[in-house]
């Protein structure tokens, strides 16, 4: 069953809410899903709480590209669909190497991820599916990344797992806004080359 547990609220009663619906309308071509079904019935404090997660992930010294493999590879092994889908989206509207995510569920043996990037995914990969963490892949890791750099990483598995348990909880699975993103990015495409 793909619909969610709770209705989807699609016309909130607050300003403040139609507001929000408005502006998420306009960013992501739609109304999401975790908006219309668990933010709208929570005080607005909690979906701050939420939005404050992507303002602190501005503020990550890692490459844009890292966060996501690292956020991607932890809503795989967690099975969150919506989070699968539009974290796919931003790496779409961000211009990263697709094949690179394309791959990402069998990072060990493609060559399109670094030593580097196998690590860091080897970290993930057992913190998230075993919630342990052992001083050989830690050490392993530390190679390569400094000491904040560790802190973000670990920053980032813990709130990406925020997101996938109030969607998994709730039933919510994609949006289709990696459609969307593709669309943009082809409208985008063409109407540059259009003007050229």
């Amino acid at each position: 069953m793909d619909t969610p547990f709770l209705t989807p609220i699609e016309k909130p009663k607050s300003l403040l809410w139609k507001l929000l619906y408005f502006f998420t309308r306009k960013r992501f071509g739609k109304v999401i899903t975790p908006l219309k079904v668990m933010a709208v019935r929570l005080p607005v404090a909690f979906g701050s709480f939420s939005g404050k997660i992507g303002q602190l992930d501005k503020k990550l010294k890692l490459p844009a590209e890292t966060v996501m493999l690292v956020r991607e590879r932890v809503a795989q092994l967690n099975v969150c669909l919506f989070c699968i889908d539009i974290g796919r989206a931003y790496t779409i509207m961000a211009a990263m190497n697709q094949a690179k995510f394309d791959a990402l569920s069998d990072y060990a043996r493609s060559p399109l991820f670094s030593e580097k990037e196998k690590v860091l995914l080897d970290f993930v990969t057992r913190l998230t599916r075993d919630r342990q963490m052992e001083a050989e892949l830690f050490d392993k890791l530390a190679q390569h990344y400094d000491e904040r750099s560790i802190c973000e990483i670990v920053w980032i598995i813990a709130s990406e797992f925020y997101y996938n348990i109030g969607n998994i909880g709730l039933n919510i699975h994609s949006d289709m806004i990696c459609d969307i993103a593709q669309k943009k990015v082809i409208a985008d495409a063409t109407e540059v080359a259009a003007t050229v």
